[in-house]
């Protein structure tokens, strides 16, 4: 169990030959997209626009995307839960972790004070996150494929919320509004662009992966 810091940044090497091993290892990721016990550093994991320490100006890029990367092992369950946004696909992503034979990663949403929100709506803003499209959910199971099955379940919808809706909540967004108002907006625009464009391209992973009929 670690944050994205070190999921993400210092101890991906360790990480990435720990599950490349095909190791029945689990890993837990609770992704606060920020540095959180350190003074909150930007980190690999921090979103375009996010203010955070060595990040003043706003993150300049996206978000690595650790459990895309861990898909292209074929071999690794891999899965993204917001227990704020399902908490059902949550539960299962870990039941079927536990379950695989094999390494096994889920990357979970996991807000902090660090955004700079009442920590009482913690739960609404992870919904929020997931309907903006800034962290869509998914599962990736191995097994799926094996048994004539889709290996990749996306159990989130398309964003229906623009992310200037959760940027408008989040101090970490809303920082660079007041500081800078002309390069925050391009910012923002700019992730909302690419978190549709990312849904698309899982869309398309789906049926990429999805079984030919006889």
């Amino acid at each position: 169990i670690g944050g994205d810091g070190w999921a993400y940044d210092i101890g991906y090497g360790g990480l990435d030959h720990v599950l490349a091993t095909g190791r029945n290892v689990k890993v837990l990721v609770l992704d606060t997209e920020v540095y959180s016990n350190t003074g909150g550093q930007a980190s690999k994991s921090t979103p375009l626009g996010a203010v955070a320490k060595f990040a003043a100006a706003g993150k300049p890029q996206q978000k690595k995307d650790l459990g895309m990367i861990s898909m292209t092992y074929g071999n690794i369950y891999v899965a993204q839960v917001a227990m704020g946004a399902n908490t059902a696909q949550t539960v299962k992503a870990f039941t079927e972790a536990e379950a695989y034979d094999g390494p096994a990663i889920i990357i979970a949403y996991s807000h902090c004070i660090s955004h700079g929100i009442d920590m009482r709506t913690g739960m609404d803003n992870q919904k929020l996150a997931v309907e903006t499209g800034h962290f869509p959910l998914y599962r990736f199971n191995p097994d799926g494929a094996a048994q004539g099955k889709n290996p990749l379940t996306i159990d989130s919808k398309a964003p229906t919320k623009a992310f200037s809706d959760q940027a408008g909540v989040e101090n970490r967004f809303k920082q660079l509004q007041k500081l800078a108002p002309e390069a925050s907006a391009h910012m923002v625009a700019e992730a909302d662009r690419k978190f549709k464009a990312k849904y698309a391209l899982l869309t398309k992973m789906a049926a990429m992966y999805e079984p030919e009929k006889a």
